[in-house]
């Protein structure tokens, strides 16, 4: 399936997806009501069979907090990336999509650990690198470290 193709079935499914200019990947923003149900169809419609997640990303926009997802299918040789945003950085929250890839079980906890962003419905949602009482999250733009005195 071509990147055409790809748009057309992408937009039937989510005719809210916004395609993103991007010069490696086929990259959508979706609205993250839809990240779920689009993640679902993505893997299990014969036609796109996107198996494999193989990063997930937190990025800090400054204003908004983001989850980038890129995923391939190992059939249909094509990849994708998904983008889900949100401006609650008071208590930034998406569904996981680990019960559709299992990999993405420690992705989403890395992006939690890291960024605070939670994920509804994840099975074990705990640090993963940093201790259970550090305060904070380390790679946004707003942390501040008085400690070791680590500032972005």
């Amino acid at each position: 399936m071509d990147n055409d193709s790809l748009t057309a079935r992408i937009l039937e499914i989510v005719p809210d997806a916004q395609l993103e200019e991007n010069k490696q990947f086929l990259t959508f923003l979706v609205p993250a009501a839809n990240l779920h149900d689009l993640a679902l169809k993505l893997k299990s419609s014969p036609e796109l069979a996107f198996d494999f997640l193989f990063c997930v990303s937190g990025v800090d926009y400054g204003k908004q907090l983001a989850v980038v997802y890129h995923l391939n299918s190992t059939q249909h040789k094509h990849a994708l990336v998904i983008k889900v945003k949100t401006d609650d950085r008071a208590n930034p929250n998406f569904d996981t999509v680990c019960d559709i890839w299992r990999t993405a079980e420690f992705h989403e906890r890395e992006t939690y650990d890291m960024f605070g962003i939670r994920f509804n419905n994840h099975p074990d949602l705990r640090r993963i690198f940093l201790e259970e009482d550090w305060k904070g999250y380390p790679l946004r733009k707003d942390y501040v470290d008085e400690v070791n005195i680590v500032e972005f």
